[in-house]
């Protein structure tokens, strides 16, 4: 059984980023004349009239109210939109940074693939502690048996940092976030490198085949889950298994006290070690995981590499959600408002 390699081999790649403006239209509001109509009760004239005079009343103040309340919805409304603007073209000019980091350093895909699992698997779903917090970047927990090696990752994404941080307006982005994001790069730029191989090595018609075969899955769910906070201690010792050196066994009970099973573990092999190969092989031992491991390694022999692409995106964005709470208002900035008052007309 031959095992094809996601990760090995990975040509340049053609950064993929696309960037939809936020657009809306809000409503007109037009003024209103509410009429009531006003019938005696011959058997209790002042109080049938008491009675409808208060609920035309009140009819009138409450659509006044709603009238008035729309406003303010329609600030609120903006005010949102220009947030998820303000954090979509932030995103995007992460991602560009990432691919061409990663573009750059090929050698680390695999480290960075890693260093995203190590980070997450830390989630203890009893305490709901742990998790994605960026706590792998601390010297204490980067420097622990099972991380050994991805030093290097770690150190490209400090670089990354830097140049993110330079252009950022709404603050310094937070580990937790960019390493995340550089495993969604990384996946993103095997996928492509895949579609170029099938092409031959032509970069444009493989960029071309992406674009036109290649899945989007959850991917918009994973860029909204964009606000974690960093850890400012290491996580505990003893959650992560040395991959290289675990037994499906361990690997199964691991991925089965997050939450996930066999077929997440099949799909995962990229981010179990260097050599996705040698981790396919030995998780092909295991009579729960073949199953799976076969279908992905056929589905990557397909042009559109559907199956495996869209259950490695769903996987990756719960592995990155475990136990986060997601700050939606993070990297936003208020927008400088015009003194019109000092223009000179």
């Amino acid at each position: 059984m031959g095992a094809l390699s996601f990760i090995s081999t990975v040509p340049s790649v053609i950064p993929l980023i696309q960037s939809t403006p936020a657009t809306a239209i809000l409503p007109i509001h037009h003024s209103r004349t509410i009429t009531c109509k006003v019938e005696a009760d011959p058997e209790n004239e002042f109080s049938s009239s008491r009675r409808h005079i208060l609920h035309c009343f009140g009819a009138t103040v409450g659509m006044e109210l709603i009238g008035r309340s729309s406003s303010f919805i329609e600030v609120a409304n903006a005010a949102d939109l220009n947030q998820r603007r303000q954090r979509s073209e932030f995103q995007s000019k992460i991602k560009a940074t990432l691919s061409i980091a990663l573009k750059g350093n090929p050698d680390l895909l695999p480290s960075v693939l890693t260093l995203s699992l190590n980070d997450a698997v830390t989630y203890d779903k009893a305490t709901n502690s742990g998790g994605p917090n960026g706590s792998i970047r601390i010297s204490s927990e980067i420097n622990r048996p099972e991380n050994k090696g991805l030093s290097g990752a770690l150190n490209l994404l400090e670089e990354v940092k830097k140049e993110v941080d330079s252009y950022s307006k709404g603050g310094p982005i937070a580990y937790a976030d960019l390493i995340h994001f550089a495993a969604q790069s990384a996946v993103k730029s095997t996928f492509l490198a895949a579609a170029i191989r099938k092409c031959g090595g032509n970069e444009e018609k493989g960029a071309l085949l992406y674009s036109a075969y290649g899945s989007s899955g959850q991917w918009g769910l994973f860029d909204r889950e964009f606000g974690r906070s960093d850890a400012q201690k290491p996580d505990p010792e003893g959650r992560v298994p040395q991959w290289e050196k675990s037994s499906v066994k361990e690997m199964k009970d691991k991925f089965s006290s997050i939450g996930f099973g066999p077929r997440q573990l099949a799909v995962m092999s990229a981010f179990l070690g260097p050599d996705q190969s040698a981790t396919e092989a030995l998780l092909a031992s295991d009579p729960e995981v073949l199953p799976w491991v076969q279908k992905y390694q056929r589905s990557r022999e397909t042009v559109s590499q559907t199956d495996y692409e869209v259950d490695l995106i769903t996987t990756l964005t719960k592995l990155c959600s475990f136990g986060q709470q997601i700050n939606y208002e993070a990297y936003t900035y208020p927008v400088t408002r015009i003194d019109l008052g000092k223009l000179k007309l």
